[in-house]
């Protein structure tokens, strides 16, 4: 009897390692791709900031291009 336990717990205790390991690769590949996401959000504002600056350069009433 004593045995078996031991066995049942091992095999519960190596299906536990075993999710925390799927846990922690899932964390890391979400950690990755929030870092990716954080560094074009930043890119992306930094360029709003500079089509904001163009835009209040230029005249509001320059006739267009083709004139």
């Amino acid at each position: 009897m004593n045995e078996e336990r031991i066995a049942d717990l091992e095999i519960k205790l190596a299906a536990q390692e075993d999710l925390l390991d799927t846990l922690n690769r899932t964390i890391y590949e979400q950690q990755k791709k929030l870092d990716e996401l954080e560094a074009v959000c930043a890119g992306l504002a930094r360029r709003l900031v500079e089509v904001r600056e163009e835009a209040q350069q230029k005249p509001l009433n320059e006739p267009p291009p083709h004139y």
